[in-house]
């Protein structure tokens, strides 16, 4: 692996657990905005005393997800993007960068983003800005049930980005950085189509159900973590604000795991700094070159799995592609899907 200037080999890494103000009842765009710029000032606050806290080897801070807006709740696509989304070289990115900048650290998160590429449509994305205020990673969720995806503009995705465009990996000073959205977690293709390309830190922006009881999510983190021999810095919520749903149903475990699989740092409910823990480059690269049984990521044997992949179709590509869908679209795909794989014998 090449150096990169100024690398810094071990340092601290912050899981960011604060509590997600919903923009579903403000009444219009302005409404949102101010209640956006209130989320950004009370984070900015946050950090800086998080940091003080831990100390300023704290580099990389991860945010939970959609934390400026909540998500949608049943707005019809075109309604929730002239309402919520963001720009792409927007206001919210220029004051988030101005964090970073002033504390020299990577910040990421996640957001609900518009692309002047594809009018009437609007993105999840996961972003890292470094500690120039550089955006230096752009990552839209590929799996949702509720939202576009890139998949759903497949072909025209690839023509305006291409596969790396897809599946970016941003080499920088602290590690190689991959960015996976909520539920994907559970999705293992995505994580190794990151490894692929050098990932050595899954940064895991979700708002999810937080219990004591090992969840599928909880126990994916780990399994992320060890069959790609890299870090997983999750930030959940600390509940959601100003929404129908029960504030506390998505609040706490946020997390860091290791390459091997061992939980460093974790809370519990509510908003907290206390998901800290040291990230060793040095050690997982280490690991990564070792022979023997442990070191999974030498292991893998793609091509025994490439026809398997390219041979089937389940959920299709382009279906948002060159036409108008309202939200019943996605359950209405997911169903045909499920009808079809049942015709098939697949299910």
């Amino acid at each position: 692996m090449a150096d990169i200037p100024n690398s810094i080999a071990s340092y601290r890494a912050l899981a960011l657990q604060v509590t997600c103000h919903a923009v579903n009842q403000a009444s219009d765009r302005h409404a949102v905005q101010e209640i956006i710029h209130h989320t950004i000032n009370r984070l900015a606050q946050q950090i800086a005393a998080s940091i003080a806290f831990i100390g300023f080897d704290c580099r990389l801070i991860v945010l939970p997800e959609y934390f400026l807006t909540g998500f949608p709740m049943g707005e019809p696509l075109a309604v929730w993007g002239e309402k919520a989304c963001i720009e792409m070289h927007g206001a919210e990115y220029e004051a988030l960068s101005k964090i970073a900048q002033k504390h020299q650290i990577f910040l990421a998160g996640n957001a609900y983003e518009l692309d002047p590429n594809f009018p009437g449509l609007y993105f999840q994305t996961c972003f890292v800005i470094d500690p120039a205020g550089a955006i230096v990673l752009r990552y839209r969720r590929l799996n949702s049930l509720f939202a576009p995806t890139p998949h759903d503009v497949w072909d025209k995705y690839l023509d305006c980005y291409g596969l790396e465009g897809v599946f970016p990996v941003a080499k920088t000073a602290i590690g190689n950085l991959a960015a996976l959205a909520s539920e994907e977690i559970l999705y293992p293709e995505v994580a190794r189509c990151l490894a692929m390309r050098g990932a050595e830190i899954f940064l895991h922006s979700t708002s999810e159900i937080y219990s004591k009881n090992l969840t599928p999510k909880d126990a994916a983190k780990i399994s992320r973590a060890v069959e790609n021999m890299a870090y997983v810095v999750s930030a959940n919520t600390a509940g959601l604000a100003n929404s129908s749903i029960p504030s506390a149903s998505v609040d706490g475990g946020s997390k860091i795991v290791d390459y091997r699989g061992i939980v460093l740092a974790e809370t519990g409910a509510g908003e907290s700094m206390a998901a800290f823990a040291e990230i060793d480059l040095t050690a997982l690269r280490r690991d990564r070159r070792r022979p023997g049984l442990n070191n999974l990521l030498s292991r893998q044997r793609f091509e025994l799995y490439a026809q398997s992949y390219s041979q089937s179709q389940f959920y299709p590509a382009n279906t948002m592609l060159n036409q108008e869908c309202d939200r019943q679209h996605f359950i209405q795909t997911q169903q045909q899907t499920i009808e079809r794989l049942s015709q098939l014998g697949v299910i």
